[in-house]
């Protein structure tokens, strides 16, 4: 049985993927490092400070200031969020849809709590969740599934009677890491990737599930 359902938040609930590309782009190229959207796509779905170490190495890139860079990626993102962000379609139809259902909710995010909590405020759903939690709080981020557990935990529920909703290729693996049933919702230009496989289901948009899908996930 499915006690709770945990949402990812970016490009799950939000346009911010493409909001990530555009900043991280921006402050790499601010810093002369030619960065590109496949650069980007590589990371999807990893924290940012793991994000900015992991290119950090793979460049061989020297002086750069690792917290600096971090603070100032995250600080374009809220902006452009403040800016363009928008809510991606079917987000408030399967809120409604789980909580008529009477089952608890939460968010697990790579993003840092201050920009969970400038997307939730900006799309209108923080009170809907029971649990908002970041991989900030966590010693790895995904696609290591330990943010799926904690926030399991902090819902009172095992991992196992959760059902997670995952945009990334990092988040389908951390959620399925975590023991927990999983729905992928790849953007566009990711349909059709194969490390889309190991989701329970597959499918193009959030208006898409439906209460048929939940029960049959249930079993």
């Amino acid at each position: 049985m499915i006690k709770a359902v945990i949402f990812d938040m970016d490009g799950l609930l939000i346009n911010s993927e493409p909001l990530w590309r555009e900043a991280i782009i921006k402050i790499f190229n601010n810093l002369d490092i030619p960065f590109t959207e496949e650069n980007c796509k590589e990371t999807m779905g990893m924290r940012i400070d793991e994000v900015v170490h992991y290119w950090t190495v793979k460049l061989n890139l020297k002086n750069i200031e690792h917290d600096k860079l971090v603070n100032e990626i995250v600080d374009e993102v809220i902006r452009l969020i403040n800016e363009k962000g928008e809510v991606l379609e079917g987000v408030h139809e399967i809120i409604k849809l789980i909580g008529l259902e009477n089952i608890p909710m939460a968010i697990a995010s790579s993003s840092p709590t201050k920009l969970i909590n400038a997307v939730l405020e900006k799309i209108d759903i923080k009170e809907k969740m029971q649990v908002i939690f970041s991989a900030e709080f966590e010693s790895h981020g995904k696609p290591h599934p330990s943010v799926y557990i904690s926030t399991a935990n902090k819902l009172g529920v095992h991992p196992n009677e959760c059902l997670a909703f995952e945009d990334s290729p990092n988040g389908v693996l951390s959620a399925k890491s975590a023991k927990i049933k999983c729905v992928a919702v790849p953007e566009h230009s990711m349909q059709g990737d194969k490390r889309y496989g190991i989701a329970d289901l597959v499918i193009h948009s959030l208006k898409d599930f439906t209460l048929e899908h939940l029960k049959t996930l249930e079993k």
